[in-house]
């Protein structure tokens, strides 16, 4: 069995799960919102007593890949709509800075002109300071796409360790020239 899949998912009071077997869709309501998300038909999905579980049909290597990534998935719905998920991007550089413009992010980047960066659906944009940026929803995907599009924006570089960068990551710094 799969260590990842084998465990059962608890969900918490004001969610509700509903699952359609037939056509393999299972959708999570909460306070923060709903989603929904499809799941291979070969996992048996099943909801009883606040317990999700998931199981597969054999031991096929497939459906041991499968296993795990259903459940995860799920979980990851459970705790979105409940919790919700946060990534906090640094910004570092001289002149460089970042401020709010409606929803969208208006990003000082070194750059001839500034940097719009629009907030796709389910998406929020928070600027605590100048230098921080708070990716904020209900959705984990979503959360990282939209993370590392703002980071690509200028990814830090290696010389000077200027750039967009997520919150703790190291960045490999290099020498520069050496001169006689």
């Amino acid at each position: 069995m799969s260590r990842i899949g084998r465990n059962p998912i608890n969900v918490p009071s004001g969610v509700n799960v509903s699952i359609d077997t037939e056509n393999c869709v299972i959708t999570v309501k909460g306070p923060k919102g709903t989603l929904t998300q499809n799941y291979h038909n070969r996992m048996i999905v099943s909801y009883d007593a606040n317990v999700i579980t998931v199981a597969r049909p054999s031991d096929e290597k497939e459906d041991r890949a499968l296993h795990g990534l259903t459940r995860t998935l799920i979980y990851n719905m459970v705790v979105g709509v409940t919790e919700g998920y946060t990534k906090k991007l640094e910004v570092n550089g001289v002149g460089y800075r970042v401020a709010m413009q409606g929803k969208a992010l208006n990003l000082t980047l070194g750059y001839s002109h500034p940097v719009i960066v629009d907030a796709p659906e389910g998406i929020t944009f928070e600027t605590p300071d100048a230098n921080t940026i708070l990716v904020k929803g209900i959705n984990k995907q979503v959360v990282g796409e939209t993370a590392a599009f703002v980071r690509s924006r200028r990814a830090p570089e290696p010389y000077k360790g200027k750039g967009i960068k997520y919150e703790g990551e190291k960045i490999r710094r290099k020498s520069g020239k050496t001169g006689k």
